[in-house]
């Protein structure tokens, strides 16, 4: 078997998240804020290790014991005489991929990655380091514990995913989609989000099937915690359902939630305002009972909270990597305002009326009002969590998103950092100055789209727990079909369980088609700035990128599963083929062959764009809203399938997608602390040691809580 592809190459990028200006500017108590908001989040990030693979942990361990007792160099010099250079190298960029996804899965892909060098060397590696020589006993343990999962690539590992086609640890090993589906009814019957939950599950030897479902709380015990504990009755007493057991049980991750609720509760300190103080109340609460309904509360004061200087959310917050799309990965951001493209994002959030106006859906499908956001771009100073994205539009509960609001970041020097890469592949020679100069504005525009008017448009139909709907059920008419509209979302049901393992991908193209959609207006490009020649070039270079990734998603196909992974690039994928199914030529994918080897070219009809590609995209974008909108499942699954087709000839370029791909970048981060005169900033050098020096001075010490919560639940897996 061919393994270089999930090889962490020692030629992967690593770019720096610049914040120092941004921190500077801020007041004393704001630094002290920030800081207790991001050792909340950093304690939290740990939980993604117990989110990704039985393995994580330990590996984590293990490599952070291994930094921390001595310095890269240090460590090089006691392996000189045994590795080589380029084997040692190949342990550094290992490492500091495996921190910076927090787990040994490519946060962007779902995919697993093993080290560049072999066992036998990276063990030597390990029983020379400091650690190895003076704690060779719980450097061994740690080993034997995780050196299979380092290497292992039978079929099951080499993505998340359920049963034989991935590994899980939201599920316990023996779990499979129809286990998440029927624990799902049971849920949705008792009111009970998934987004914080585990789900583990026993067989008797009688074949009696029982599940524990997990809350993630710091609290462990099933007793109220106070009067207001409002997940207390559904815990302890088992509950029958579909002839199967179920349990409730809090606790998951409790020493790690506990940690968070301290820092949470030094932030409240230095909070700037009542509301503040509320909002980190209400996620005290949630985290130490594990209640999703006070995690909202503390949401809703969250998008009041309009404009605040340092903005932070943490929780359990995107479904991306769980198999069947419904619990949330933790993820906390903390980050800096920057005032000069939050001005640019307020002037479009007032103009949003007259855009959402110009979607291709009925009035009827869209929301009774614009409900406009609060709409900042952020200068990204801690985000911890398995991967960091470029904007986000959340809280993603439907009743807050639907009927009270949302809010819209765009990180500001997340994409700066992207705009570091200088390679460019599958392009025309004389669209690659174009592309490299204009890729970080356009991308601008397009995420801006993308989270405001993407995200955030868009009605659900739903039918109340009273009988109600939210819509007019006897006269509103589906565009597609021309008759009333005959599906909804049924009391309980939400998009996230109702389209599952769609959703993610699904959601995502939706959004991206809105940013392709909106990005030729005038009006817009004009609040970014652009105007003339280089308005059109923005637009060009937009759709360019957007084809480009169609193909490049083809990386995150799986052949073998004949499974997507990264729900973005899937999205994407399907934009390119609905363009070249439906868009008259407007682009082109074509086969060629250059001076080193097989190699794709993409060609985009700038003079087919707004025409031609405006209206395939309108038509697409239109059946995607409407599914979406009734609820109707089956025909958004049966298009959105249709068009994440890859045939043999799609296969064929997807060897040339693996053969030409450049490793995907590293992002280090800067690290507060507090010494004597403050609050400081500590800035990283964009090396695999900056990444370990960082990640051993964020997590000092050996973590004891993190090796019980692993080994308590390793049985399972």
């Amino acid at each position: 078997m061919d393994t270089s592809g999930f090889v962490i190459s020692t030629d992967s990028p690593i770019n720096k998240l610049e914040c120092w200006e941004a921190f500077q500017g801020l007041t004393d108590r704001e630094k002290y804020y920030s800081h207790y908001l991001s050792r909340a989040g950093w304690d939290g990030g740990l939980i993604c290790l117990l989110q990704t693979s039985p393995e994580s942990a330990p590996i984590f361990l293990l490599l952070k014991e291994v930094f921390s007792r001595q310095s890269v160099k240090s460590l090089r010099e006691a392996t000189r005489e045994s590795v080589r250079e380029s084997e040692f190298q190949a342990f550094l960029y290992y490492a500091s991929a495996f921190f910076t996804n927090l787990g040994n899965y490519r946060s962007f892909g779902d995919t697993k990655f093993i080290p560049g060098l072999d066992q036998v060397k990276f063990r030597l590696i390990l029983t020379s380091s400091a650690f190895g020589q003076n704690d060779p006993d719980l450097l061994n343990g740690l080993w034997t514990a995780c050196a299979e999962g380092v290497y292992s690539l039978v079929p099951r590992v080499r993505q998340l995913g359920f049963g034989e086609e991935g590994i899980s640890t939201y599920y316990s090993g023996n779990c499979t989609r129809e286990d998440a589906e029927l624990v799902q009814k049971f849920m949705q019957q008792k009111g009970l989000s998934p987004y914080n939950t585990r789900l583990f599950k026993v067989v008797s030897q009688t074949g009696h099937v029982e599940y524990n479902l997990r809350l993630a709380s710091a609290a462990v015990s099933n007793d109220p915690v106070d009067p207001c504990d409002n997940v207390a009755h559904l815990l302890g007493s088992p509950h029958t359902h579909e002839g199967t057991t179920i349990t409730i049980s809090r606790g998951d991750y409790a020493p790690l939630m506990q940690r968070m609720c301290d820092n949470l509760e030094k932030a409240k300190g230095y909070a700037s305002s009542d509301l503040e103080c509320s909002m980190l109340d209400n996620y005290i609460r949630s985290f130490t009972t594990g209640s999703i309904e006070d995690h909202k509360a503390g949401s809703r004061d969250w998008i009041k909270n309009k404009g605040p200087t340092v903005e932070t959310y943490i929780g359990f917050i995107e479904s991306y990597r769980d198999p069947y799309g419904v619990r949330g990965e933790y993820e906390c951001f903390v980050a800096l305002v920057n005032k000069a493209m939050s001005a640019k994002f307020a002037t479009l959030v007032e103009s949003s009326e007259p855009l959402v106006a110009k979607l291709p859906w009925p009035r009827a499908f869209e929301k009774d009002r614009f409900l406009r956001p609060d709409f900042t771009s952020l200068d990204v100073l801690t985000y911890a969590s398995s991967g960091i994205p470029s904007g986000i539009n959340i809280p993603n509960y439907d009743d807050i998103r639907q009927n009270e609001g949302f809010k819209n970041v765009s990180l500001g020097n997340v994409i700066s950092s992207a705009g570091q890469d200088k390679r460019v592949t599958f392009l025309l020679p004389e669209d690659q100055d174009l592309y490299i100069r204009l890729k970080g504005p356009s991308f601008d525009v397009q995420v801006a789209l993308h989270e405001l008017l993407g995200h955030g448009t868009g009605k659900l139909f739903q039918e109340k727990q009273d009988g109600r709907f939210n819509f007019d059920v006897d006269n509103v008419v589906n565009p597609l079909s021309g008759t009333k509209v005959t599906s909804w979302y049924k009391p309980g049901e939400t998009w996230d369980t109702k389209f599952s393992s769609l959703a993610s991908a699904y959601e995502e193209c939706r959004a991206e088609c809105v940013g392709l959609y909106l990005c030729m207006s005038q009006e817009v490009l004009r609040i970014f700035g652009h105007e003339g020649i280089e308005a059109s070039d923005i637009v060009y270079v937009n759709w360019l990128n957007m084809v480009r990734a169609g193909v490049m998603g083809l990386e995150f196909y799986s052949p073998e599963t004949r499974k997507w992974g990264q729900a973005h690039m899937h999205a994407r994928y399907v934009i390119l083929r609905v363009l070249l199914e439906n868009g008259r030529g407007v682009v082109k994918v074509e086969r060629t062959v250059g001076p080193d080897g097989d190699d794709i070219v993409v060609r985009l009809n700038k003079n087919k764009i707004e025409v031609d590609g405006k209206s395939a995209i309108e038509d697409f974008l239109r059946k995607l809203q409407v599914f979406k909108s009734t609820g109707d499942e089956l025909q958004g699954r049966t298009m959105f399938s249709h068009y994440s087709e890859v045939d043999q000839d799609w296969l064929s370029l997807r060897k040339i997608v693996l053969a030409r791909k450049l490793p995907r970048r590293m992002i280090v981060q800067p690290l507060t602390s507090i010494k004597d005169e403050g609050v400081t900033l500590e800035e990283f050098e964009t090396t695999p040691s900056g990444i370990i020096q960082f990640f051993c001075q964020c997590y000092p010490g050996y973590d004891h809580a993190l090796e019980a919560l692993w080994r308590k639940d390793s049985q399972f897996w």
